[in-house]
C-alpha cells in the first residue's frame, strides 16, 4: 500500500510539474506573441480589402469582408491596461508600450532547480494521501494548496519558509493497521486518482501549448523565441505586398 501510495505521489508530482510549466508557457506565449498575431490578422484584412477594391468582384468583397470580421475588435482602455495600474500609475509595462520604450522581459518559462526541488520534497513529506485521519487530511490540504501556490509563482523563498513551517508542525499521525476492505477501499480509490491525473496529464501534453513545450523541452525560451522571428518574416512579407497593392 505504502508503495502504491508514494508511486501515486510521485506521478502527481510530475504532473502538476508539468502543468504549471504549460500554464506558465501559455502566458508567456500570449504575452510575447499575441502582438503579432493580432498584426497578422489585421494585414490579412487589408491585403484582402485592398483587393477587392481593386477588383470590385463580390467573391473579393465577401473574403475582405470576412477577414475584417476575423480582426479582434481594439479593446477599451480598461481592457488595454487590465492589471497593469498601480498605486503610482501605469506601471513600467504599460508606460513601455506608450513610449515605445523596450518592455521589460516577461519572468523565466519554469520554475528554477531549486524551486522544483523544494517543492518535490514538500510534496513527498505533506501530500494529503499520507494522512491517516480527516483531520490530518485537511491540514496537509490546506498546506499543499500553499505550496502549490508557490510554486506556481516560482517563489524560493517561500517554499523554503514552507519547509520550516512543515518541519516545526505537529508529526503525521502515525499509520494504522488496516482492515482488508479498508486496504481494498484504499487500493481501488488510488487506481482511479491514478485514472484521472492520468486523463489530466494527456490532455496537458495534447494541448497545442503542451506540444509546444514538448518540441524544446530544455529550452522553451529560444521555442519562443524561434517563433517570433518566423511571425515577424510573415509580417514584413504581408506589409511588403500591402505596399504594392494600395501604390
Amino acid at each position: 500500500m505504502r508503495a502504491a501510495e508514494q508511486a501515486l505521489i510521485e506521478f502527481e508530482i510530475a504532473v502538476e510539474t508539468f502543468r504549471v510549466e504549460v500554464e506558465n508557457f501559455s502566458r508567456l506565449h500570449h504575452q510575447k506573441l499575441g502582438p503579432m498575431y493580432a498584426r497578422l490578422d489585421e494585414l490579412d484584412a487589408q491585403l484582402a480589402e485592398a483587393r477587392a477594391l481593386q477588383s470590385g468582384d463580390p467573391e473579393d468583397l465577401r473574403k475582405a469582408q470576412e477577414a475584417r470580421a476575423a480582426v479582434m475588435p481594439m479593446p477599451g482602455v480598461e481592457e488595454l491596461f487590465h492589471d497593469w495600474m498601480d498605486s503610482d500609475g501605469l506601471s513600467p509595462e504599460a508606460a513601455s508600450m506608450l513610449t515605445d520604450q523596450p518592455v521589460r522581459p516577461p519572468k523565466r518559462v519554469r520554475p528554477s532547480e531549486e524551486v522544483r526541488r523544494l517543492y518535490r520534497e514538500l510534496a513527498r513529506k505533506a501530500h494529503p494521501d499520507l494522512a491517516q485521519d480527516e483531520e490530518e487530511r485537511a491540514r496537509r490540504d490546506e498546506f499543499i494548496a500553499r505550496v502549490n501556490a508557490a510554486y506556481g509563482r516560482g517563489d524560493e523563498a517561500l517554499l523554503r519558509e514552507l519547509a520550516e513551517e512543515w518541519a516545526a508542525g505537529p508529526a503525521p499521525a502515525e499509520a494504522r493497521p488496516s482492515e482488508s476492505d479498508e486496504l481494498y477501499a484504499r487500493l481501488e480509490w488510488l487506481s482511479r486518482r491514478k485514472e484521472l491525473l492520468s486523463l489530466l496529464a494527456r490532455e496537458l501534453e495534447d494541448s497545442a501549448i503542451g506540444s509546444m513545450l514538448r518540441m524544446a523541452p530544455d529550452d522553451p525560451d529560444r521555442l519562443l523565441e524561434e517563433i517570433a522571428e518566423q511571425l515577424l518574416a510573415e509580417v514584413a512579407g504581408r506589409e511588403a505586398e500591402l505596399a504594392k497593392l494600395v501604390q
